[in-house]
């Protein structure tokens, strides 16, 4: 097998399902030709999680999708993520497999039915060149028709649903913040929920895993593209930060490298302010640092707001640990602090 765990077969395959936007397209209009949706109704209660990378928007994920209530994206749907049906009746049928540590290197374990971050492959195929630029990930103007094929891709993966409890969709995609108002349009019953965390700590873990994945990529080059082709860009030599219309926090952040603690405060500053002032009333902001302290009641509030039934929930208080970090700008630091009591309050809420 290779670094990144594909081996030749398997690359092939991946680039010809992921890195291909005329198959891509062409396997989303099959699917849809195909898929019977007459008569099939989905309440638009879906939850999106999107929250800025290292937010713990993985952990809250599979809570959720623990729950029974949900249909995710799972590694089953790889690499045809477009086609959820038909390549569950085409693909080997793999069991889970034996879990492995995932490419964070954060003790993490993922296997083929676990729930991932798959769907912005439908961002980037449809309509990736209004926000993916060379150096940002810019908000963008979605077209209706564009739209429309989102409703009909949540729907073919409900309709790919494994049980009949599965009725509501449940993403986790950081670059959803580019398009929230949308989602909320087009399914205004829906729930977003947006983790945040202590801002200095996350800076640090976000600047860890660039420098690891930096180094991961340099070694494999299809670790680089596959992140490309899933519209990861959180980090890597292949990083892009959210631009918010605001020239001059992301001017401020050009003058830093991306191995300085000062750029990554800077991407938490950007990214939270601009959450903290533009929320609807079906945002939920979510502590992950109060998590962490009381899992088991942070989950039961949190179940309570989405009106998921769900049996105790067994869950350990844990602690993430605390680095000692230098080197960080004071005033920046004490900004973002400013930031994250606002969210505290809102978490409250």
């Amino acid at each position: 097998m290779s670094k990144s765990g594909y081996n030749f077969i398997s690359r092939l395959l991946h680039r010809a399902a992921l890195q291909s936007k005329p198959i891509a397209e062409i396997s989303f209009d099959i699917e849809n030709a195909i898929v019977r949706k007459k008569g099939r109704y989905f309440p638009d209660n879906h939850v999106f999680i999107s929250g800025l990378a290292r937010s713990g928007t993985t952990i809250l994920m599979r809570h959720l999708y623990e729950t029974g209530h949900f249909k995710s994206l799972t590694y089953f749907d790889m690499p045809f993520v477009l086609m959820p049906n038909i390549w569950k009746r085409l693909s080997y049928r793999r069991t889970s497999g034996e879990y492995q540590e995932r490419a964070h290197k954060d003790g993490i374990l993922v296997g083929f039915d676990s729930p991932e971050a798959l769907e912005e492959v439908f961002w980037r195929v449809f309509c990736g060149k209004d926000y993916i630029l060379e150096d940002r990930l810019q908000l963008h103007r979605i077209e209706d028709n564009v739209l429309a094929k989102f409703k009909d891709y949540v729907s073919n993966i409900l309709i790919s649903s494994d049980t009949a409890s599965q009725t509501r969709y449940l993403s986790k995609n950081n670059n959803h913040v580019l398009r929230l108002d949308y989602l909320q349009k087009i399914m205004p019953g829906s729930d977003v929920i947006i983790p945040f965390r202590e801002p200095l700590q996350h800076a640090n873990s976000l600047l860890n895993q660039h420098l690891h994945f930096s180094k991961m990529q340099q070694e494999d080059r299809f670790s680089l593209d596959y992140m490309n082709w899933l519209g990861h860009f959180e980090f890597g030599l292949n990083q892009k930060s959210f631009f918010f219309n605001d020239d001059a926090t992301f001017r401020e952040m050009g003058n830093y490298d991306r191995s300085d603690i000062n750029f990554w405060l800077l991407n938490w500053k950007n990214y939270y302010r601009y959450v903290n002032e533009h929320y609807t009333g079906n945002t939920i902001f979510f502590n992950y640092d109060t998590f962490c302290r009381d899992p088991a009641l942070e989950l039961s509030r949190l179940f309570n707001k989405l009106n998921i039934s769900s049996p105790p929930i067994q869950a350990e208080p844990f602690k993430p640990p605390v680095k000692i970090i230098t080197g960080f700008g004071k005033n920046l630091l004490e900004e973002c602090n400013s930031i994250y009591k606002m969210l505290e309050i809102k978490s409250d809420l």
